[in-house]
């Protein structure tokens, strides 16, 4: 089992300034105490993400820390250039040292998409193309491509990634997306309920074997072995349930607030919209909180039952606060890791 931190970079009631530097030292925090990776996420026109631009704050990132790896959760494609997003992947891997993850997929909201003018309805299109372009031109000297969608005559390529190949992550929930992936030697996460985390981990190990002798695995970095399959996960470790149980209602609120309110005020439905309260997120595992034997008998049995063996964590969420958020991730990374790491 790895153990990874997520990050929405969610807003709340506080400087920017302030915010960005806490979740700074969240991530050379979790560096230290031996988490894998920190992932974040990327989203537009809302309170769900202060990381609009995620290769700026991975470029910061990169400088506050010097062995977790860091990438996007994921970068949504169709709002890039590949050649844009070539060069930047090439960029913030060398600023890093080579310790990029980049998480790729296509908008999960038609309402962010539509900001950019981005037809959500091609999107699973335009995300295919531009992530052969861009895996064709991160290892190439010259980029040669013509399509109706893209077109790149002769184009130098004078950046390259410091790693051959970067790896790649996505977190699929369509047939397609998981071939896609299975095709391309990803590590996945699935969000959502614990069956539906275990019908996404099955589907990927069988995707995985049939696409085995894909020319895509060429931009693999699993180098033969397996991939991770990971499940993402709310966390909030305290001192006893009762503790954990008083604290956290309002700061999921909040944070459930900031997921929901472009689709409250545009019309429209999510999967996670369904989650609305810390109860049901609770219940559907999607929330785990409590004190360090319940987080971790709870994280035990979903590993069991759906077999994922990687971790990704979102301990600052809401309004939960720097302080808490911090000793959460302490408690965990004390308490709770080392009881699982042989799952």
């Amino acid at each position: 089992m790895q153990f990874a931190v997520f990050d929405h970079l969610d807003r709340r009631d506080e400087p920017l300034q302030q915010f960005y530097d806490d979740r700074l030292k969240l991530a050379a925090a979790a560096e230290r105490l031996g988490f894998y990776a920190y992932h974040i996420a990327e989203h537009h026109g809302t309170p769900l993400g202060m990381a609009p631009s995620p290769s700026v704050f991975l470029a910061a990132l990169a400088q506050r820390t010097s062995s977790i790896r860091i990438g996007p959760m994921v970068y949504l494609l169709a709002l890039y250039p590949p050649l844009r997003l070539i060069e930047e992947i090439s960029m913030i891997d060398n600023l890093s040292g080579g310790r990029l993850h980049v998480g790729v997929g296509r908008a999960v909201s038609p309402h962010e998409s539509g900001f950019f003018g981005v037809d959500f309805e091609d999107g699973w299109n335009h995300y295919a193309e531009a992530l052969d372009v861009i895996t064709t031109g991160l290892y190439a000297d010259r980029l040669d491509w013509d399509s109706a969608r893209f077109r790149y005559d002769d184009v130098p390529i004078e950046l390259h990634p410091m790693q051959d190949p970067v790896p790649l992550w996505c977190a699929p929930a369509q047939p397609l997306s998981i071939e896609l992936a299975a095709q391309y030697g990803m590590h996945i996460v699935s969000l959502g309920p614990v069956a539906r985390v275990k019908e996404i981990s099955d589907a990927y190990r069988e995707a995985w074997d049939t696409h085995k002798d894909s020319a895509r695995r060429r931009y693999s970095a699993v180098n033969g072995g397996d991939p991770f399959i990971g499940a993402y996960r709310l966390i909030y470790v305290a001192d006893s349930d009762a503790e954990a149980r008083r604290t956290i209602g309002p700061a999921f609120d909040h944070w459930f607030d900031s997921i929901a309110k472009l689709w409250r005020e545009r019309g429209g439905s999510a999967s996670l919209l369904l989650m609305d309260s810390y109860e049901k997120a609770c219940a559907a595992g999607m929330m785990v909180a409590g004190s360090p034997e319940t987080v971790r008998d709870a994280l035990a049995s979903q590993a069991e039952e759906t077999g994922f063996d990687y971790a990704m964590l979102e301990f600052a969420f809401g309004n939960l606060g720097h302080d808490r958020e911090m000793a959460s991730l302490e408690l965990f990374a004390a308490e709770v890791m080392p009881g699982l790491r042989d799952l």
